[in-house]
């Protein structure tokens, strides 16, 4: 029996010059980005290195320069060496990151859950399915700060929605505290995963309705069931989509979540505590509060590193079927 040729895999460069023309057209807009992005990176790695406070930020060339102080305290802190624990403003940074990373786990999970449990709902045929496909987007088209302020109503513990369902059903016999204490880093998780829950499923849906229906048929003339089908060709068919979803979160999680605290859980910063504190309402408080602005811009490199190595193993997890795409 004759062999299919092997087909050589293209090196980056020689898969670059195949594609030239799209790569000019993109050319211009990614060097404005560039531009755009790569100075306020530059600044910012700069005024990490100085001691710039309220009272050196008109002089911050003149700034008294201290290298990898702030960096150092941040680390040391972290692994609970020297003097710096005792810093509340490294301490409050080490919290918000540990909420932060519980944080990112937890919207994943719901979006990526749920969307995709809602996107194979949804490519049924039913009827009003248009009406329901179209009902689905709404909460993407809501404002991230007005997402924090309906949000806010519905957590109140006098008055909240959540609070009158759960005691109109018994399920409680007093109102739970939703915007503080423990349960406030889960109410923050809920309103985030309303807010993004349309996107990752309408991108699941186009991944579903792609899949040639012939698989579904041949699988199920050969005796497969309905979770063999999902297991054998839906999973690993959207696996790409669901990669970029999971790319998504890691960066939402990093860096939103920001104007839905602030107005969910109100004091201008989106500080709600110890509970729910996270990186970035922890760091533009250090900068604009304490007017720490060298020390809030070496955590904010440090919060850009961590995210690198998180996108790093993420680009391990889902390389080949990227590349199969």
């Amino acid at each position: 029996m004759a062999l299919a040729p092997k087909k050589n895999k293209l090196s980056l460069w020689q898969r670059i010059r195949q594609n030239s023309l799209a790569y000019k057209f993109i050319a211009p807009t990614f060097v404005a980005m560039m531009i755009v992005h790569l100075i306020p990176i530059v600044q910012g790695l700069y005024l990490s290195l100085l001691d710039v406070r309220l009272t050196t930020l008109t002089l911050y060339l003149k700034a008294p320069f201290v290298g990898l102080k702030y960096y150092i305290e941040v680390f040391n802190a972290i692994f609970g060496i020297g003097e710096a624990g005792a810093s509340s403003r490294v301490t409050g940074l080490i919290n918000a990151a540990s909420n932060t990373l519980v944080y990112t786990i937890w919207t994943n999970i719901g979006t990526l859950g749920l969307g995709l449990i809602l996107a194979m709902l949804l490519n049924r045929e039913f009827r009003w399915r248009g009406i329901a496909r179209t009902l689905v987007l709404l909460p993407w088209v809501v404002p991230t700060f007005v997402t924090g302020t309906i949000f806010n109503f519905i957590w109140l513990e006098q008055g909240g929605l959540a609070n009158k369902i759960l005691l109109g059903l018994n399920i409680v016999d007093t109102p739970v505290t939703w915007l503080i204490g423990p349960n406030s880093l889960y109410a923050l998780v809920i309103a985030t995963v309303w807010r993004g829950l349309p996107f990752t499923t309408i991108m699941f849906l186009a991944a579903i309705q792609v899949i040639p229906t012939d698989l579904y048929e041949a699988a199920s003339l050969d005796g497969a069931n309905g979770w063999q089908r999902f297991r054998h060709i839906t999973l690993p068919l959207i696996k790409p989509i669901a990669g970029t979803q999971v790319l998504f979160g890691l960066i939402n999680g990093f860096y939103g979540g920001y104007n839905i605290a602030v107005q969910m859980f109100g004091g201008g910063t989106g500080f709600a505590g110890e509970y729910a504190d996270l990186l970035v309402p922890a760091i533009t408080r250090q900068t604009w509060e304490r007017h720490l602005y060298g020390f809030g811009s070496a955590a904010s490199v440090i919060l850009m590193g961590m995210l690198l190595v998180f996108v790093g193993i993420w680009y391990r997890a889902f390389r080949d079927s990227l590349r199969a795409e």
